[in-house]
C-alpha cells in the first residue's frame, strides 16, 4: 500500500513506548533509597554495591526455545492487534503476507520518521530482552533480533520488506535493548538477601518489560539474575524548564512549489526530563571489559514539544582496557552505536559501529577529566526533503517519508571536566552526514551535528542544579531543490539528582581506594 494510505498505526504503540520510557527515571530512582557515604567507585545513585544472584544462563535457566516462541507469538499478537484496531488492509493474516512478500524486492520504505527509527528499534529490544532473560548471551540475543526483524519484515505486514527497518531493527535494536536489560538486571542485583523486592521487581520490569515478562510467566526458572560483575555506574536524573529557545529555519513548508512560501514554525518545550548512565566506567581495579556492553553510555531524553525527544547508546562490544602511568585508565576498541535524536524541526537517527576509546584521566588532586572519542559508519535517516522522492510531504514528515537515508560516518567526542565533589561541565559533541551512498535519494546529503553543554553544581548529598545549553544544526543539499539550513538552540534550568557527589570520578589510586 502507498505510504499516503496507510494509517498511522505507530501512534498508539509510540505512546505506550514513550509511557515505559517515562517510567525509566523512576524505576532507576528507586535506587536512591539511604544512600551510604561515597566509595572510590562509584554506583548507581550511591546504593550499596549488587549482591550477585549465581545460576544465570545455566541448565534450566537458559533456553533457545523459550525467545524462538516468544519472539513470533509477540509478532502474531502485534499483527493481529494491528489489523483489528488499525487497518485490516495494511495488516492481513501474517502467512498472507509471507506468500506475497517472498516474492517483492527489498525497497526502503516511506513511514514516518518516529515509527522507523524510534518503534522499530524498541521493537528490536523487545526481542532482544526476550532471548537474554531466557539465559542466552549477547551475540545469540542478537541471531534472534534480526531473525525477529527478518520475519516482521517478510511477514508482519502488507508491504515491501524494507532494508532501513531490517538495519534499524534487527541491529539497533540490540544497542538499544542491551542498557536496558542490563538496568533491569542491576536493579534486581541490589537486594541485600539475593531476592529481589516486589518493588525492584516492578521497576525492572519498567525498564525492560521482556524481562519483566519472563521473570513473571516462568517464575524459578529464570529468577536467577544476570551478574554484572559490580561495575562503576554514574546515574543523573534531570527536571528542567526551559528559558530560551532560538531557531533558524529556511525550509518552506508548503508542498505546492508554485504557491507562496510558508516558514517552518518550531512548536517549543517547555520541560524537559532526561536520565543519563555510565556502565562500567574505567579505572575500577579488578572489573573486566570481557563481554559486549560491559561498557555503555544510554541517555534518553524527553520533552513536552517532541515526546521522546532523543535516545542515545553506545557500548563496547569488543575490546581492552589500558593505562598510561598512574593518572590515566581507559578501554579502546569496537562500540556499537544507537542514535535517535528529533528536536521539533528536523531529525536524524543512525544504527552504527565505531572504534574509539573511553577514559579517565586525574588531572590533579580533585580535577578529573573523563572522555569518550569515536569515529565510525552506519546507515542513518534524516533531515528534512520538500518534494524529493515522494508526493505532498507533510510539513515534519508525519505520513510521508521526507527524510534521506544513506551510509553515514559519524563522530562523537563527549568530555566531562569534574571538579571534586562541587561541579561538573559536560560537553558531548555529535557530527553526522548522511551521504548519497546506498541512498534513498542519490542526488542529495545531509550534514546535522548535536552539541550539548551541560554545567552542574552539586548543593547538597546528592542533590544538585543544572544548566543546559542544546545547539543543534542541520545542512541539506539537494539537486533541483534550494540548500536548505535549520539551527535549534535552547537553554534549560533545572534539577539534578545525581548518582555520586563526585559525579562518576573512579579512583583507583593507592591511597584513596584502600
Amino acid at each position: 500500500m502507498p505510504a499516503s494510505e496507510r494509517p498511522r498505526s505507530g501512534s498508539p504503540r509510540i505512546a505506550a513506548v514513550t509511557a515505559a520510557l517515562v517510567s525509566f527515571p523512576l524505576a532507576l530512582q528507586a535506587l536512591a533509597d539511604e544512600p551510604p557515604a561515597d566509595t572510590a567507585a562509584p554506583t548507581a545513585f550511591n546504593a550499596p554495591g549488587p549482591t550477585p544472584s549465581p545460576g544465570w544462563g545455566v541448565g534450566d535457566a537458559r533456553s533457545y526455545w523459550v525467545p524462538a516462541l516468544e519472539v513470533p507469538a509477540y509478532e502474531i499478537l502485534l499483527n493481529r492487534f494491528d489489523h483489528y484496531e488499525q487497518d485490516a488492509a495494511s495488516y492481513p493474516a501474517m502467512w498472507t503476507n509471507f506468500r506475497v512478500n517472498r516474492h517483492r524486492s527489498w525497497v526502503i520504505d516511506n513511514d514516518n520518521f518516529s515509527i522507523n527509527q524510534f518503534l522499530r528499534p524498541y521493537s528490536g529490544a523487545v526481542y532482544q530482552g526476550l532471548a537474554r532473560s531466557a539465559g542466552l548471551d549477547f551475540w545469540q540475543a542478537s541471531a534472534y533480533t534480526f531473525a525477529g526483524s527478518l520475519l516482521w519484515e517478510e511477514a508482519g505486514e502488507n508491504t515491501a520488506p524494507s532494508i532501513n527497518d531490517q538495519i534499524a531493527t534487527g541491529i539497533g535494536g540490540n544497542f538499544f535493548g542491551e542498557p536496558l536489560f542490563r538496568l533491569a538486571s542491576l536493579l534486581l542485583e541490589g537486594s541485600d538477601d539475593g531476592t529481589p523486592s516486589w518493588w525492584r521487581e516492578l521497576g525492572a520490569a519498567a525498564l525492560s518489560p521482556p524481562t519483566g515478562f519472563n521473570r513473571l510467566v516462568y517464575g524459578k526458572r529464570f529468577s536467577a539474575v544476570f551478574p554484572s560483575f559490580n561495575p562503576a555506574v554514574f546515574t543523573r536524573v534531570d527536571v528542567s524548564g526551559n528559558i530560551s529557545t532560538h531557531y533558524q529555519s529556511n525550509v518552506n513548508v508548503n508542498a505546492d512549489p508554485s504557491a507562496p512560501p510558508t516558514p517552518q514554525t518550531l512548536k517549543r518545550s517547555s520541560g524537559v526530563a532526561s536520565v543519563a548512565v555510565g556502565y562500567g566506567l574505567p579505572g575500577k581495579p579488578g572489573y573486566e571489559y570481557e563481554r559486549p556492553f560491559d561498557y555503555f553510555n544510554f541517555e534518553l531524553t524527553l520533552d513536552t514539544a517532541s515526546g521522546v525527544e532523543s535516545v542515545f547508546s553506545r557500548g563496547l562490544l569488543v575490546g581492552q582496557s589500558y593505562e598510561a602511568g598512574e593518572a590515566y585508565r581507559g578501554v579502546w576498541g569496537l562500540y556499537g552505536l544507537y542514535d535517535y535524536s528529533a528536536p521539533n524541526i528536523f531529525r536524524v537517527s543512525n544504527t552504527a559501529g565505531a572504534f574509539g576509546t573511553t577514559g579517565q584521566w586525574w588531572l590533579g588532586r580533585q580535577v578529573a577529566l573523563q572522555g569518550t572519542a569515536l569515529a565510525g559508519v552506519g546507515y542513518a535517516g534524516g533531515g528534512v526533503i520538500r518534494g524529493a522522492g515522494v508526493t505532498a510531504p507533510s510539513p515534519n514528515g508525519e505520513g510521508q517519508r521526507n527524510y534521506h537515508y544513506g551510509l553515514a560516518p559519524e563522530t562523537i567526542l563527549a568530555l566531562k571536566l569534574i571538579f571534586g565533589d562541587r561541579a561538573a561541565l559536560d560537553t558531548t559533541a555529535r557530527g553526522y552526514y548522511i551521504s548519497r551512498i546506498a541512498a534513498s535519494e542519490s542526488t542529495g546529503s545531509e550534514t546535522m551535528d548535536r552539541l550539548d553543554v551541560l554545567f552542574t553544581v552539586r548543593v547538597f548529598g546528592l542533590h544538585g542544579l543544572t544548566v543546559r545549553y542544546t545547539d543543534s544544526t542541520r545542512d541539506g543539499r539537494y539537486v533541483g531543490l534550494p540548500d536548505s539550513h535549520q539551527r535549534v538552540k535552547t537553554v534549560n534550568i533545572g534539577y539534578t539528582l545525581l548518582g555520586h557527589t563526585r559525579f562518576g570520578a573512579v579512583d583507583w589510586r593507592p591511597e584513596v581506594s584502600q
